[in-house]
């Protein structure tokens, strides 16, 4: 068959928009008009702007929406799409060349610039790097993974264009490659050698690659016999490289010769550096260098081809070079190797073919969907010296295109949709193709027009593409080349329309004219070119023989490489017959498999039909009996059209996927025999039958088949996705998420087939693995999990939005966006609000902003719901406001004093209540980088509501109000700084500076504290850290250093440390000068050291802060000496914190000197430190004894830390307590609360919160002089009674204290008790408030020891107290905490610190509002031992013993281990029940627990599991491993709860715990009964009678209140349709109501298909029955249901394991039934079936009642799996030559027929063995 002509689709004239741009912009001034420029187009797919608007379809726009522009003149690039422009570039320049390049960077694309003396690289989202180039480039060229570089053979120095930092391209370059990672080495840190050689390199290289456009260019080695040496060859002119491919083709002018070169990636070694050059490069500067491998090489062309390009040849790339010199296109072919995972090219020497041509190009039209590897199928369009263009598939001649005979020179250049007719234009000669992308081509006319065509491609109708490509897939390639000529034949050009009908129709007319004549089928190929004399002689006979004896001319090495295969094959006519009929056997495979595929969609029964009518006519041209009772049993109205036979011959038996999927489930296991699955869905990588080969694996998954590699052990390929699983049913799920086939796709299959697969997501829906996908968790309808999942691995924003776009496909699109209904009795929002204008409204002004304003968050709301105490805490921690003061209506002088000295005491609370406020706000507000920071207000006033709400000041006469001003104002900036959350806002350091006030004051101080803590001070920049140094403001200075700290934390960052030790004057040599520094700041700062260097064990830092706690700054304030003591201690603590075990080789000298410093008498040798400041060594000894009043507490501090949790005997032992009367005496007690404090962090596995455990800690002298307080007591021993007291009460406090650290934020309910029981004693002592049973404690201990120490105990255990229970918001404590504070007005013993203890404890209570607690990791102790240090203040100024500062360093040791759940349809967070699981431990066993959320959780050293538990929503569980670190930060990608939050999925008819706390209104305990428990209409009909508005409103309101799901709520509406009433199908109402009840219980939105489905298969059999005017034209139906009664039998057998089917099995197995007697009451159906057995064929239909036989014999057939009578007859034969008369034949028939039920086999028993029938009569 000769090919076929097509005529072409001429959208318009084309013109570069460029040029149309530029017009309608202003020319640039230095752009010449009659400048030449450039132009090119290319596939939007290149860079991933797709376009997605204009989309109608039209031809005009078909070019333009796929192709976009990008023209170059001179210095100017204009990017465009269609007549939009996307981008404009300047440059400096002129533009050499312009490419796009991936750059080895995956889908991103990167415009790349050729300039002089430069590379600029533009990304598609706007950074812009410009590589400076040292020689110069001639041409780039793009690769997979680089940018090629081809540099000239001599450098021209005066070409270049010198390149600084200043300029502004490269100033980014440099700036982005500061950040960016290159191996282990950074190019800044290499040898100046090593980069002289590398330099020296890339100058020798003809050839450079760029991989990355933060890198410098690398050379390109040549692989020449196995070694690697550097390409120099610079006459290698490089002319074509593939962006998808790693292959290079080259041109040497002086050989005449053209190469093709493979890229490929060789490791980095010594042998291949020694060979490149003299030095010796790391490998790490390279770890995978780029070589050349030459593949192919061919002389004999005096000029380069003027285009190379890829294209396909039975599914083989190939290159294909345009040789204009001899008029001819030389395609030569590829082949890949793989080698160690590794995919290597060369050519392939069997295909190498050539066509005569003058222009070619790659197109892409019969194949569009079709890729091969990474290219798609690239055909090929040609331009022949005749001037004819052509389409080549490879080698095969398709069809010849012309221009439309309309086509002529009026053609305007705007109009873009169609050519006008015009008369006299058959002269019309294509001159010139270009311009090629995807099915468009520009072709030139007469040398003057150029128009803008598209290549007739493949059809619209989606059935015949489905078909064309199975064939393509299916078929040999010589029978698919015989089939594309038929395609592309004269017999089909140009079909009139291109409507969906005629393609199906032209399609099918090819296989209808081989049947009609068979004979005339034959492949002619065109012949290619004229052969030369040359050619001639080398394709002679003679030649062909000479070869054979003697080696000489050959063609491989020439040009000409036709050693092609023959393109006029001479076929004997006797063959014709058989290539056809071969192509229709092999044809009807591949449709079948398409027709097998299309029966498993729902969606496209119409184009089943179609092809049933076509396969019915290839099989009976074939002679296959069984393929046609096949399609005619599906659509039994064939028999119509198709005629008995007379040569049908042939029984092979079709594949059937229903019956397969029927023996699947009937047989439990995997069938054996795979004779009913196609073989295309069998073979790999087939795209058309992918639908059925998906539903084929997930089956074969489903029972027992193991993946092995890509595909099945049964050989169907299946891609699985990754994820654990234990049951045939998960590992099914995996497959379905792996195959992307979602909840939609599910949707789409028969009602049977989809049930085995919504069985195994139904069973695995409870608890699936926790390494799932987030698809396979969405294909469960588990979002809860799937959002838990997705929200950990988003790492970008792309990646968010390709999750988001896997998601959808796996969801089901309605079900997307959607809410569900809200109750409106959730009273958490409600109560909030009112809560907030109730404390609003006590206030004089009501819009005061007291810095808790941000408070009342969802969690806060959730946790504490209708309670008040938030509130309270609000109100107790208020300052902002004035204090209410009760005096009298008529005041008198002494009551003015009286009003005074109240509100200054009360004022001295207001002061400190800040410490608290910002333990309570601490991380619960965001800041806007556009505001300035706001500090709530500190008032000291107070209010008279007796006289009018009158305000009364503080009077400066009498009191002393500047002391109220710094540390105050300090505190309350602090607290206004911590509210920040931590490294989640975007604090910059412009927006501190524009926060700082114009002189220094406390405020910023205070804020600048508070950021550090929270880790904000990082942005600010050592000239702004110097700024704030030197404005001289003590307390800046301070919240400065411990802010920097803070910031840099365990960092030990130089610069910070020198900013530090600037403070610290014995870190100065003797020969500075003495600076007055403050001891305040000298405090300060050697605590920042500690912080800095915390953990590190720094020798030298050691040495320092060892001996800064025996000596004192000269010239300063004596009386604060100790407080810079203990400062150095923390500090030294800090610094070797928990190092103690360690083999520190100096450590010993240290422990001596701080024994020495405690008092200790030692007779070894005491070393001082070597680095100790001499200059300035004024301590206060007596010879060599140091003044243990000022050293001690510092030691002790510095010991403990040093040996925190090391279990330490010989420490422990050092730090003994007193045992008896005389060391009583000598230790002051509170050094003996500091040595029970450090005792018990040193023994930090001993500590047990029991009474027993303290009670043990007091020596026994102790406990037996307490134990006899009661006594009567002499003189003498009297004396000993108060140290004995002072001794007691302090070293039980010193032990809640440690019992206090060892449970911080544990909750631990002993250690609450316990804690709990002291406060009140020790209250109790103090002034007796309430009687506490038993006599554990001993009484009448405040005789003997001041009020001043049992105050100061009290709140020191009330601190301990709130230590433990962080964040928990106990109720009984905060009533203590309330009583307390209320204590300022009931007497006058109430002061500044025990006021601190109480904020700070109340702010502990609540700490974050409930939303933090504190860890007991070393870091955190040792902050929680600065903050408690047990030394209160005296006043507002007091920092003599304790910087006031330190009490705020609480917050390093919080986490937010907060957990709140929310719902994932609703996105509120709500009530969810949890089982927390923490490992065992030395104080208990592993324990499991209770907790509802919002909760804390344990620390991530015991937590071990979580479950969300209960009934009203589905489990899930997260199992973790205890480590010994921090709690997850914010945003950190590992954190299984996602900042704190569990995502929660609520089943279907259960309320949320808000709206129903009881559970008495779930959907089973609620008045669903009065709906749908109704047993029968006329019940429901007598109810809606006496209640109109339950019809209407009832069902769907109550569906919409328990599931958000659309479909129920639509199909609940229409049940309620009040029309229903009047119809007839009352029946089918009463069904629905059922089916709507059992979807909602049972949370399966899906039944409702599937019930629906089912219930209208049978009931269209009904129908047909009773009635003729049926609208069934198929029994697919039929099948469909078989293989639900299937999955029923499975199910109830448990060969599908569950605890219940997904349908109910009763309801099942009526439709069984009652199918059964449908087609058992036929009397004619035995009759009709009795002549289909004998005859062999189906009777004609005349009328519609005959077309009902035949549809009731197809059902017939179907449901009783009855073979196709070629097999019953072959069956009959076997038996009756063995028949015996007397016997029955039904058991042989059995054993014949096995999977024929008894039923049909008793028919055909009548049917073919009459005579049984009479013996049995």
């Amino acid at each position: 068959m000769s090919p076929g002509v097509r005529r072409l689709t001429v959208l318009g004239k084309f013109k570069p928009f460029g040029l149309i741009a530029e017009a309608t912009d202003a020319k640039p001034s230095d752009v010449d008009v009659d400048d030449s420029y450039e132009y090119f187009l290319f596939d939007p797919h290149l860079t991933g702007q797709l376009d997605d608007d204009d989309d109608d379809g039209s031809e005009a726009n078909f070019s333009r929406q796929r192709e976009h522009e990008l023209f170059i003149r001179h210095n100017h690039i204009i990017w465009t799409s269609g007549s939009r422009v996307l981008k404009r570039f300047t440059l400096s320049s002129p533009i050499i060349k312009a490419c796009w390049s991936h750059l080895g960077r995956g889908p991103e694309a990167f415009l790349c610039v050729l300039q002089i003396g430069c590379l600029t690289v533009y990304s598609t989202s706007g950074e812009v790097v410009s590589v400076p180039l040292s020689r110069t480039v001639i041409s780039i060229w793009p690769l997979p993974f680089g940018l090629l570089l081809q540099q000239a053979a001599q450098v021209n120095q005066s070409s270049h264009i010198p390149f600084s930092s200043a300029t502004p391209t490269l100033g980014s370059r440099e700036r982005l490659l500061q950040r960016k990672e290159i191996g282990n080495v950074s190019p800044q840190n290499f040898h100046s050698s090593v980069a002289h050689d590398l330099t020296s390199r890339r100058d020798m290289s003809s050839h450079l690659i760029l991989r990355d456009p933060l890198e410098e260019p690398e050379p390109i080695y040549l692989e020449e016999r196995g070694k690697l040496n550097i390409m120099k060859d610079y006459d290698e002119r490089t002319i074509w490289t593939s962006d998808r491919l790693p292959l290079m083709t080259s041109y040497n002018k002086g050989k005449m010769q053209h190469s093709v070169w493979a890229a490929e990636y060789i490791e980095s070694n010594r042998e291949a550096s020694a060979s490149c050059s003299s030095g010796v490069v790391p490998d790490t500067v390279f770890p995978k260098r780029v070589s050349f491998r030459r593949i192919w090489q061919a002389k004999g062309a005096k000029k380069a081809a003027s285009k190379v390009f890829l294209a396909t040849d039975d599914a083989v790339p190939v290159i294909c070079f345009l040789i204009l010199e001899q008029k001819k296109l030389l395609s030569v072919g590829l082949q890949t190797v793989e080698i160690n995972n590794d995919i290597l090219f060369d050519v392939k020497p069997d295909i190498s073919w050539s066509v005569s041509a003058i222009a070619a190009a790659p197109v892409v039209v019969t194949r569009s969907q079709v890729k091969n590897g990474l290219l798609p199928h690239l055909d090929i369009i040609v331009l022949s010296p005749e001037n004819d263009l052509v389409l080549y598939s490879g080698k095969q001649c398709l069809c010849k295109y012309v221009l439309p005979s309309g086509c002529g020179k009026n053609l305007v250049s705007g109009d873009r949709e169609s050519a006008e007719k015009v008369s006299g234009s058959r002269d019309l000669k294509i001159t010139g193709l270009s311009d090629a992308v995807l099915g468009c081509i520009n072709l030139s006319v007469n040398h003057s027009q150029i128009y803008r065509c598209a290549l007739a491609g493949s059809p619209s109708s989606s059935l015949a593409n489905d078909c064309i490509a199975a064939l393509a897939e299916g078929l040999r390639s010589d029978l698919y080349n015989l089939f594309l000529s038929l395609l592309w034949g004269d017999d089909n050009s140009d079909q009139k329309g291109s409507c969906v009908h005629f393609e199906w129709e032209a399609f099918c007319n090819i296989f209808l004219g081989i049947c009609q004549n068979p004979t005339d089928v034959h492949l002619k190929q065109p012949k290619t070119s004229s052969e030369s004399s040359w050619e001639f002689l080398l394709n002679s006979n003679f030649h062909k023989t000479y070869s054979r004896f003697h080696g000489g001319i050959s063609s491989n090495n020439s040009l000409d490489l036709e050693g092609i295969v023959p393109f006029e094959t001479k076929t004997g006519g006797g063959k014709k017959p058989n290539n056809s009929f071969e192509l229709m056997v092999k044809s009807l495979d591949c449709l079948h498999a398409v027709y097998e595929s299309l029966k498993m969609d729902n969606l496209r029964k119409q184009d089943l039909h179609q092809l049933a009518v076509l396969l019915c006519n290839i099989a009976k041209f074939l002679g296959e009996k069984c393929y046609i009772d096949h399609y005619i049993r599906d659509f039994p109205r064939l028999s119509e059209t198709i005629r008995a036979c007379t040569t049908l011959s042939s029984c092979r038996k079709p594949p059937n996927l229903f019956r397969w999927f029927e023996n699947c489930l009937r047989g439990g296991s995997l069938p054996t025999n795979l004779d009913d699955i196609p073989d295309l869905i069998r073979k790999d990588s087939c795209s058309i039958v992918s639908w059925a080969r998906k539903i084929v694996s997930f089956y074969s998954v489903l029972f027992g088949d193991k993946p092995v590699g890509q595909k099945l052990s049964s050989g169907v390929p299946c891609n699985i996705a990754p994820g654990s699983y234990s049951s045939n049913e998960e590992l099914a799920i995996l497959a379905m998420a792996g195959e992307r086939f979602g909840l939609r796709q599910l949707d789409l299959l028969p009602s049977g087939v989809s049930l085995p697969l919504r069985h195994a997501l139904d069973s695995c829906r409870e608890s699936p693995p926790a390494d799932w996908p987030a698809i396979a968790y969405v294909l469960l309808g588990r979002e809860d999990m799937a959002l838990s999942v997705f929200r950990n691995l988003s790492s970008s924003k792309e990646f968010e939005m390709q999750s988001n776009k896997s998601l959808i496909s796996m969801s089901i699109p309605y079900m997307l966006h959607l809410h569900p209904v809200i109750v409106p009795s959730s009273l958490s929002e409600s109560v909030g609000m009112e809560n907030t204008k109730i404390e609003d409204t006590s206030s004089v002004d009501g819009s005061v902003i007291d810095g808790m304003e941000h408070i009342f968050n969802s969690y806060t709301q959730l946790r504490y719901g209708r309670d008040l105490r938030l509130n309270e805490v609000r109100r107790l921690l208020c300052s902002a406001r004035p204090v209410v003061i009760q005096t009298s209506a008529n005041p008198t002088i002494s009551d003015q004093e009286q009003q005074q000295d109240q509100l200054w005491r009360i004022a001295q609370r207001t002061a400190v209540l800040p410490l608290g406020r910002g333990a309570f706000t601490l991380s619960t507000i965001h800041t806007l980088l556009t505001e300035a920071f706001t500090v709530p207000k500190l008032v000291f006033a107070g209010r008279l509501p007796a006289q009018q709400n009158a305000i009364v000041n503080l009077d400066p006469n009498v009191r002393n109000i500047q002391e109220l001003k710094t540390w105050p104002e300090f505190h309350n900036a602090v607290a206004a700084g911590l509210r920040l959350a931590p490294l989640q806002g975007k604090v910059s350091r412009t927006w501190i500076k524009y926060n700082k006030p114009g002189e220094p004051n406390a405020v910023h101080a205070g804020l600048l504290f508070g950021l550090g803590l929270q880790g904000y001070l990082h942005v600010l920049n050592l000239s702004d850290i110097y700024q704030y140094f030197t404005q001289d403001h003590e307390s800046t200075t301070v919240g400065l250093m411990l802010g920097l700290a803070a910031s840099y934390r365990r960092s030990m960052q130089p610069e910070i440390a020198k900013a530090l030790f600037f403070h610290v004057p014995a870190r100065y040599q003797a020969s500075y000068a003495e600076f007055e520094i403050p001891t305040l700041l000298q405090s300060a700062a050697l605590v920042s050291v500690g912080i800095l260097f915390e953990g590190s064990a720094h020798q030298q830092t050691m040495q320092l802060l060892l001996g800064e706690i025996g000596r004192r700054s000269a010239g300063d304030n004596v009386l604060e000496r100790e407080g810079y003591a203990v400062s150095a201690g923390f500090s030294l603590g800090l610094v070797a914190l928990g190092r103690g075990g360690d083999a520190l080789g100096s450590l010993d000298s240290f422990v001596n000197r701080l024994l020495q410093y405690l008092g200790a008498k030692e007779g070894r040798s005491l070393l001082a430190p070597s680095n100790e400041d001499h200059r300035s060594a004024a301590q206060i000894t007596d010879g060599s004894a140091s003044n243990v009043d000022i050293t001690a507490p510092g030691a002790i501090i510095a010991l403990a830390l040093m040996y925190l949790k090391t279990e330490s005997e010989v420490i422990f032992s050092k730090l003994s307590i007193p045992q008896t009367h005389y060391e009583l005496q000598c230790v002051r007690p509170d050094f003996i609360m500091l040595r029970v404090i450090a005792r018990n962090l040193i023994m930090w596995s001993r500590i047990r919160p029991t009474c027993d455990w303290i009670q043990s800690q007091v020596p026994e002298v102790v406990k037996n002089g307490i134990s006899h307080l009661q006594d009567d007591m002499d003189d003498m021993y009297e004396i000993d009674v108060e140290a004995l007291v002072q001794a007691y009460v302090n070293i039980v406090t010193g032990a809640c204290i440690s019992l206090g650290l060892r449970f911080a934020g544990t909750r631990d309910g002993n250690a609450r008790d316990l804690l709990y029981n002291y406060a009140l004693y020790l209250l109790n002592e103090i002034k007796p408030v309430s009687s506490t049973s038993g006599t554990a404690f001993p009484r009448g201990i405040s005789k003997f020891v001041d009020r001043g120490t049992l105050e100061m105990c009290l709140y020191l255990v009330i601190l301990s107290l709130s230590v433990v229970m962080a964040g928990s918001g106990d109720l009984q404590i905060f009533r203590l905490l309330r009583f307390l504070r209320s204590r300022n007005s009931a007497d006058g013993h109430a002061n500044y610190g025990t006021q601190t203890a109480v904020s700070l404890a109340t702010g502990f209570l609540f700490l974050g509002g409930g939303m933090r607690t504190f860890s007991t990791s070393n870091g955190s102790i040792a902050m929680l031992l600065i903050t408690l240090y047990p030394r209160l203040p005296s006043g507002p100024n007091d920092n003599r013993c304790h910087l006031q500062a330190f009490r705020h360093l609480y917050v390093l040791a919080t986490e937010a281990r907060w957990l709140q759940t929310i719902d994932v349809d609703s996105g509120l967070p709500v009530y969810a029940p949890l089982e927390v699981t923490v490992k065992e431990t030395e104080l208990y066993s592993e324990t499991r627990y209770c907790e509802v959320t919002p909760c804390i959780l344990p620390e991530r050293a015991i937590l071990k599991r979580i479950c969300v538990c209960g009934p009203r929503y589905w489990p899930q569980q997260v199992e973790l491993v205890p480590e010994e670190k921090h709690w997850w930060s914010f945003g950190d990608k590992s954190d299984p709860f996602s900042s704190g939050v569990i995502y929660v999925k609520r089943k279907v008819g259960a309320c949320s715990y808000v709206d129903d706390p009881v559970g008495c209104q779930s959907l089973l305990s609620r008045a669903m009964h009065k709906v749908f428990g109704l047993r029968t209409l006329d019940e429901s009909n007598t109810l809606a009678s006496s209640h109109k508005e339950l019809d209407s409103d009832s069902v769907d309101h109550l569906v919409s209140t328990f599931s958000s799901d659309p479909s129920l709520i639509a199909f609940a509406q229409l049940c309620c349709d009040k029309s229903w009433n009047d119809r007839s199908d009352s029946d089918f109402k009463e069904f629905c109501l059922q089916v709507l009840f059992d979807c909602i219980s049972k949370d399966r939105p899906a039944l409702l298909q599937v019930y629906l489905s089912l219930y209208k298969t049978i009931g269209s059999m009904a129908d047909l029955l009773v009635k003729n005017d049926s609208n069934v034209c198929d029994s697919l139906s039929i099948s469909s249901l078989k293989v639900s009664l299937a999955y029923n039998e499975a199910v109830t057998s448990g060969r599908l394991a569950s605890s219940g089917g997904f349908v109910q099995s009763i309801f099942l197995a009526s439709l069984g039934k009652r199918c059964e007697e449908i087609l058992n009451c036929s009397t004619e159906l035995k009759i009709h079936l009795r002549n289909y057995l004998i005859s062999e064929t189906w009777h004609a239909v005349h009328n519609s009642e005959m077309q009902k036989d035949v549809i009731l014999l197809s059902w017939y057939l179907k449901w009783f799996s009855v073979p196709s009578p070629s097999i019953i007859k072959a069956a009959v034969d076997k038996i009756k030559p063995k028949f015996k008369v007397s016997t029955s034949a039904v058991p042989l028939l059995r054993l014949l027929l096995p999977s024929t039920h008894i039923s049909a086999i008793s028919e055909i028993d009548r049917v073919f063995f009459p005579s049984n029938v009479t013996i049995a009569l």
